[in-house]
């Protein structure tokens, strides 16, 4: 008998040393994407878990019999009674330079072609926000090389800025044209030899998108030299809601691991919307119960615990940051929606695009009166707050006066001299897209325009005139330009440089 219970109590030791051998169950039920799995009792929440043919799954629903575990991957290989084991670790995905070009799936495997990533380093999907000690308030400009951006709603290096619209109001291009100016930036800064000059890496992150529309992208970013500092990571409308769900989470990890190592990183979460479309797909599958619109009660908190992970970090732990430019589509332009409202409250201020200024041909389509930025002038240059100040105040000055005017066939002077300052603005702020513009140059644009340089042009020739001059500025009159760049001040004897370089170019203009 004692030979027959040492056989048991050695039976039991095994396998509670032995993690794999208490952790296998079987699949009860398969459907949607979803398995529901027995016996998995020391699992944990957001574990990875193995099927058979190499196929992964994370347990996201805990229940009392069984386990809720989402599909990553194909799950026609899986079948009802097959054996599912736990790995003992969260999913993670490779970090580091070496992802920087490459474009990478919800997982962070390649998609591009171009071989393995060659990195030994992990971060776990999802990991805690930084604290409130180890953060420090954003002060340093992030130029998206977008005048209207730059000069009325200024985003910092740390920022959490939304960018929210209808469908097809140039929400991407705003992202896009972000990332290609940060590129800029970081060749020109690499060219000046500047020790402390700090460049910025990108992660643009494609929930729901056709794969058309991520191509577009990726070969806009190879034509203009930006795909060298910039990862990819997407999860198209063809990939399951799983993949969708987890690629934000994965963009994240990879950019906290240049926050996290004393570097700057920029990242695009393109769109939001989608993103919680998604994960309601998942929930609605894993039986949770729905609340308003469909939507689980928890997905506030699916944004939340995401934004919150940008951050400044201070001198102490590192002095990298993390900058999320999250989008949103609205529908037909209802920023009140459930959507909307939850991200709106997570970020530190919005650049809404309105689809009546965008069909009028006044791109890019930002509505000054919804647009804020929380942070505000102190994410920008001291040369470009002192000549932007009242820019925002006189535009939407011009957008309450026009609305009233158009019934008024007598105006007084003043009425009309805000009216045509405020048409001229307009007109400067319109810019084409992929085509930034540096801060000197807006800079200099801006100060033209605050001292009256273009009140003797034509109304409908403003945008050529501030084409011509942008020209001049990085051809002919660069020392300005350069002094600008190089202090970040406009000093008395910079401004005299300026005026006379605006009023060469005046001339030739005329």
């Amino acid at each position: 008998m004692s030979s027959i219970t040492d056989l048991i109590r050695k039976e039991i030791e095994s396998l509670s040393t032995d993690p794999t051998k208490t952790n296998v169950g079987t699949i009860t039920a398969l459907a949607d994407g979803v398995a529901k799995v027995e016996g998995l009792s020391k699992v944990m929440f957001n574990e990875m878990v193995e099927f058979p043919n190499d196929v992964l799954g994370i347990a996201l629903n805990l229940e009392e019999d069984t386990v809720g575990c989402v599909i990553l991957g194909d799950t026609s290989s899986l079948k009802e009674g097959d054996e599912a084991r736990t790995t003992g670790k969260l999913l993670s995905v490779p970090v580091g330079m070496e992802l920087l070009g490459r474009v990478v799936d919800a997982v962070g495997r390649p998609i591009d072609g171009k071989g393995q990533i060659n990195t030994d380093q992990e971060f776990p999907v999802e990991r805690i926000a930084p604290g409130i000690i180890p953060r420090k308030s954003v002060d340093q400009p992030l130029q998206t090389g977008i005048m209207a951006v730059d000069s009325m709603i200024p985003i910092g290096r740390g920022q959490r800025e939304l960018i929210i619209g209808d469908r097809s109001t140039g929400k991407t291009t705003i992202a896009i044209d972000t990332i290609i100016n940060q590129a800029k930036i970081n060749k020109q800064g690499e060219e000046s030899g500047d020790p402390d000059f700090r460049p910025v890496y990108c992660i643009y992150v494609a929930v729901g998108q056709k794969n058309s529309n991520v191509a577009r992208t990726i070969k806009v970013l190879e034509e203009t030299g930006a795909i060298d500092y910039v990862t990819i990571v997407s999860a198209p409308a063809a990939d399951n809601p799983a993949n969708q769900y987890l690629a934000p989470y994965a963009g994240c990890a990879i950019g906290e691991w240049f926050m996290e190592n004393g570097k700057d990183a920029l990242i695009v979460y393109d769109d939001l919307s989608k993103h919680a479309v998604a994960y309601r797909q998942i929930s609605l599958i894993l039986k949770r119960p729905s609340g308003r619109e469909a939507y689980p009660g928890d997905v506030f908190y699916l944004h939340s615990r995401l934004l919150e992970r940008s951050a400044r970090l201070n001198e102490d732990n590192g002095n990298g940051s993390l900058t999320a430019l999250p989008i949103i589509e609205t529908q037909m332009g209802d920023v009140a929606g459930y959507i909307p409202t939850n991200v709106i409250s997570i970020t530190d201020g919005q650049i809404f695009l309105e689809t009546d200024l965008f069909n009028k041909g006044i791109r890019p389509a930002v509505s000054v009166g919804l647009s804020v930025s929380r942070v505000g002038s102190a994410a920008q240059i001291k040369a470009y707050k002192k000549v932007a100040g009242k820019v925002k105040l006189e535009l939407a000055q011009f957008r309450e006066l026009a609305a009233f005017s158009q019934f008024e066939s007598d105006l007084d002077a003043t009425t009309k001299a805000r009216l045509d300052r405020g048409a001229r603005i307009v007109e400067m702020f319109k810019q084409g897209a992929y085509n930034p513009v540096p801060v000197e140059v807006q800079t200099a644009v801006m100060w033209a325009m605050q001292n009256d340089f273009f009140d003797t042009i034509p109304v409908n020739q403003i945008a050529e005139a501030v084409e011509s001059l942008k020209e001049y500025l990085s051809t002919q009159g660069t020392e300005a330009c350069n002094e600008i760049y190089a202090s970040g001040k406009l000093e008395e004897d910079t401004e005299q440089k300026l005026k006379s370089a605006v009023e060469d170019w005046k001339r030739t203009f005329a």
